[in-house]
């Protein structure tokens, strides 16, 4: 990508530190991440960044051995970008002071203009109504602004929300612009790279043509399998690997018994019949529930399915001569919350069936086009290469399927179950058009019986709860609001057409605090 203008972000641990990243390609600004311990000087200078952008994290900057920038950084001359964590870091660098203790903020809270400034420059279209609404999430605060810097910004709990020196164009802010629920934090952001001169010039089709070069360089003469879910991500990736790389592609399409109603008929015809594409149906699915019995643990449960996964991948691709690479669709959120990106600090939350449990020595190397994309941008790039409508409107699936949708045991009883709530939950959906409104919606059985009254005669069944969210990149998502008449009408079809569920609930939680799978 060297041919583009390139920002580089530098990662202090935050877990929305690439929704940074996707905020700049939605302004077609290529940008990459890297860890805050992967860049040195010699980086830096091989990097050659037009800007710099210092993310968030959980450190405190007065703390012994915290995550620091390279000296630099501070005389690169290019504009410079902190938030959050990043802010404290570039004030205690350069001769300003943050302190810990009794200045926690979190979540929602207005941001008015320091006296005597006006919303110009990297702030241009900020600040007319008056104040900005901004997401915060700080234990420690910035109490001393450096030297060549001035006060921006207030608010209530943070004295030096924004800080500017605008003659070498160094910004700070206390609040996390790349999130949603900074109303105008990508106008911030779009007036940054304008003013360090960025015009705009990386789009999905070049991110297509770099992909495929990248996936022949890789991959050579060799054959790859293809972890095949139906779903978008590995749909677009299959897609994209063949046309890298044409026959030498085979996809394998593991029905591991945790798939939802009919589904794996209907992904085996839908590719086959839009893609002359080699596959392989591989009913696995005795193995997989044998293999989960009794087994109750969510990390357990996604570590024994990645490990399955790998097994039934290797004893193909064992049956395929010159088979030396994995596809797969992983996409960033996935990897956010599985390891930190690239070998960053950010926390683990959860493992993901294809970014956890690999054996070292699992014999095929790996070939993850998306990586380093958000759902939104598969869905672009799919579109690019000419995927169906119905390929890239689908809700996303998790790949270890229904087994993380039924906390505690997973059982043939449960899933059977839970096949018949969430087709009636998913053709209601469909039915009241709210379909591609939704960026996710299932249902969870929940590992509880209740006692219900039907015909006059006492049940002892399981409750389950629906699941609808809004999101645009999965990392964070509001519930969906659906009517009380939608809801009641919902858990009425439920309860009088699946024998086994007596009660429904509707999970009203964000992300976060939540996250979009139960487990």
């Amino acid at each position: 990508m060297t041919q583009h203008q390139r920002l580089l972000i530098i990662d202090f641990g935050s877990q929305v530190t690439q929704l940074i990243a996707r905020r700049l390609r939605e302004l077609n600004i290529y940008c990459e991440i890297h860890p805050f311990n992967a860049v040195d000087d010699a980086f830096l200078r091989d990097f050659a960044p037009q800007a710099v952008i210092l993310s968030g994290g959980p450190g405190s900057v007065p703390a012994e051995g915290s995550p620091r920038a390279p000296a630099l950084v501070w005389s690169l001359g290019v504009p410079l970008l902190g938030i959050c964590y990043g802010q404290q870091l570039m004030m205690d660098a350069l001769g300003g002071k943050v302190e810990s203790g009794l200045h926690a903020e979190y979540g929602r809270a207005f941001v008015q203009p320091a006296t005597g400034h006006t919303a110009d420059g990297i702030f241009a279209g900020l600040f007319d109504g008056g104040q900005e609404e901004v997401w915060m999430s700080h234990g420690d605060r910035v109490t001393k602004i450096a030297d060549g810097f001035e006060v921006i910004g207030i608010s209530p709990n943070a004295p030096f929300a924004i800080v500017a020196d605008e003659t070498r164009n160094f910004y700070g802010v206390q609040f996390h612009p790349e999130v949603h629920h900074t109303p105008n934090g990508k106008r911030l952001l779009e007036n940054f790279t304008r003013l360090a001169g960025f015009t705009g010039d990386w789009t999905m089709a070049s991110y297509r043509g770099e992909a495929i070069r990248k996936i022949r360089e890789q991959v050579g003469d060799k054959r790859v399998i293809c972890g095949l879910s139906g779903g978008v991500d590995s749909s677009v990736a299959a897609v994209l690997i063949h046309e890298a790389i044409g026959d030498q592609l085979t996809c394998v399409f593991v029905d591991h018994g945790l798939l939802r109603l009919n589904e794996a008929e209907e992904v085996v015809t839908m590719f086959r019949d839009n893609y002359n594409i080699p596959l392989i149906h591989a009913d696995e699915s005795e193995m997989f529930l044998g293999a989960l019995e009794g087994v109750t643990d969510p990390e357990v449960k996604r570590k024994t399915i990645g490990k399955l996964f790998i097994d039934v991948f290797q004893k193909y691709a064992n049956e395929i001569e010159g088979a030396e690479f994995l596809a797969q669709g992983t996409l960033y959120p996935d990897v956010i919350e599985s390891v930190s990106f690239a070998g960053g600090p950010s926390v683990t939350i959860k493992s993901h069936h294809n970014v956890g449990g690999l054996p070292e020595k699992m014999g095929l190397k790996l070939v993850e086009p998306l990586r380093e994309l958000f759902k939104d941008e598969v869905r672009a790039l799919g579109t690019e290469l000419g995927l169906p409508a119905k390929f890239i409107g689908r809700h996303p699936f998790p790949g270890p399927g229904l087994a993380i949708r039924c906390p505690g045991e997973v059982t043939r009883e449960k899933l059977d179950i839970l096949r018949q709530a969430d087709a009636v939950f998913i053709d209601q959906i469909r039915k009241h058009g709210l379909y591609d409104d939704i960026w996710q919606a299932f249902v969870a059985i929940l590992p509880v019986r209740t006692v219900g009254v039907m015909g006059d005669g006492r049940t002892y069944d399981f409750a389950c709860a629906l699941r609808a969210v809004t999101s645009v990149d999965g990392m964070t998502a509001d519930y969906y609001p659906f009517t009380h008449q939608f809801l009641g009408e919902t858990a009425t079809r439920i309860i009088n057409e699946v024998k086994g569920i007596n009660r429904c609930t509707y999970d009203i939680t964000s992300k976060p605090p939540g996250t979009i799978e139960w487990e």
